[in-house]
């Protein structure tokens, strides 16, 4: 088969290279990838939202299926791209349609939708620039810390937890009124603060049958402690040691398989990832968040743990056999750790020579933003490297991973060193 990875980052790095582990994969493309996914396949110049170079390039390549890897493509209905297309539309498409897509396009959206499912959430109510006075009532209502959410597409960037009521009044108003996040904070979700512990659930569907992949956590923060700025995510750990069998079964009860059915009830149609962002409230499950695709960095410790051949798994979503695959899971930890470029996630510079993943042994490289310059990789992004490793416990799987970054070298990088302080 034929493959065309969308994307650039870790995330699609680590699909990328599983899917070139499988016998049955022919040609396998990444557009527009990074210097990472050059040696295991071949990168094309077309952006992911680039629709009508995607179909050039999908017709000319004779590629048999695509496998989207960031939101912003699904969101901007590239699924249904295809399916509206008569050159295309018998070519599978691993992703939502738009409509589906809404359940991380939109905020509302999805707490709509749990609502609707009776899946566990925060309380909440969205507001927009007409009712800013009501949106001031009801944060005078909730106790804080004091959970705002931008409705549409933010870069993860789009989520504020403030501790004061003043500085949650002006951040509504500075998101509704000043557009602090453009078009995607025109409506704001607010929401009651869940105190708990966060994890990340997988869930693989073909619109009827699902699979739930391991779980994993990720960590947001860019400083030690998780304190400072949120970042795409400094690292992550798969499984999530408190999340044992009993909770696991909470999980698909009450939130997986209402979800799945929910899109279905709905006519949503969906064949692809569900990443559902829970927390842990005491011993009880609830969602933060909806994604349509996989995590970064979580797919970095997710898909390596992955025993089964991707592509067969891919196959089945798309034909709607999902049911007939035996998930195969490696039992042990992955931990990876995610080296940033100096001054992410606020200004940071591109174009310094990254050297020493040469010398690293028995951990996997990552590359999420990268790029090869005159025959040189080089940093092209904030998060630049992920080094995952396994290990039977995330202790020693982290200590290779610390031992194997420690080899790594660019200009102004930086890592987290504390991963796991909280398990």
């Amino acid at each position: 088969m034929n493959i065309l990875v969308l994307g650039s980052g870790g995330r699609e790095h680590a699909i990328a290279l599983k899917i070139s582990q499988s016998p049955i994969t022919g040609n396998l493309l990444v557009a527009p990838g990074n210097a990472g996914t050059a040696n295991i396949a071949t990168n094309v110049e077309v952006g992911v939202n680039d629709f009508d170079a995607i179909k050039e390039l999908v017709i000319k390549e004779s590629v048999d299926l695509v496998v989207v890897g960031p939101e912003d493509p699904l969101v901007n209905g590239v699924h249904d791209f295809f399916l509206n297309d008569t050159s295309l539309h018998h070519i599978p498409v691993i992703g939502p349609q738009k409509a589906a897509a809404a359940l991380e396009g939109s905020k509302e959206f999805a707490k709509e939708f749990m609502m609707r499912h009776n899946i566990p959430t925060a309380a909440y109510q969205s507001f927009t620039g007409n009712n800013l006075e009501e949106g001031y009532a009801f944060l005078e209502t909730l106790k804080p810390p004091y959970v705002l959410k931008a409705d549409g597409l933010a870069a993860g960037k789009g989520v504020l937890i403030l501790q004061d009521l003043q500085e949650a009044k002006d951040e509504l108003k500075s998101m509704l009124i000043d557009s602090k996040f453009g078009h995607a904070s025109a409506t704001v979700v607010i929401e009651e603060f869940l105190d708990g512990i966060e994890l990340s659930c997988f869930v693989l569907t073909d619109g009827s049958n699902y699979k739930i992949l391991p779980t994993a956590k990720d960590y947001k923060r860019i400083g030690e402690g998780d304190t400072g700025l949120n970042t795409g995510g400094m690292g992550a750990i798969s499984p999530v040691p408190f999340a044992d069998s009993a909770f696991m079964d909470k999980i698909e009860r009450e939130i997986v398989k209402p979800t799945v059915e929910g899109l279905k009830k709905d006519n949503l149609p969906y064949v692809g990832f569900i990443f559902i962002g829970l927390i842990k409230v005491g011993a009880e499950p609830k969602v933060i968040e909806y994604n349509v695709r996989m995590g970064d960095p979580e797919t970095e410790v997710v898909i390596p743990r992955l025993k089964s051949d991707l592509v067969e798994v891919l196959s089945a979503m798309a034909n709607g056999t999902l049911d007939q695959i035996d998930l195969q899971i490696d039992e042990r930890t992955a931990t990876t750790v995610m080296a940033v470029s100096g001054g992410y996630p606020e200004a940071y510079e591109k174009g310094k020579a990254i050297t020493g993943a040469e010398n690293i042994h028995d951990s996997i490289v990552f590359h999420a933003g990268t790029k090869l310059a005159n025959g040189k990789v080089v940093t092209n992004g904030g998060r630049v490297i992920a080094i995952t490793s396994f290990g039977n416990d995330f202790r020693e799987a982290l200590q290779k991973s610390y031992q194997n970054m420690e080899k790594l070298h660019f200009d102004g990088m930086y890592y987290r060193k504390d991963l796991g302080f909280d398990l």
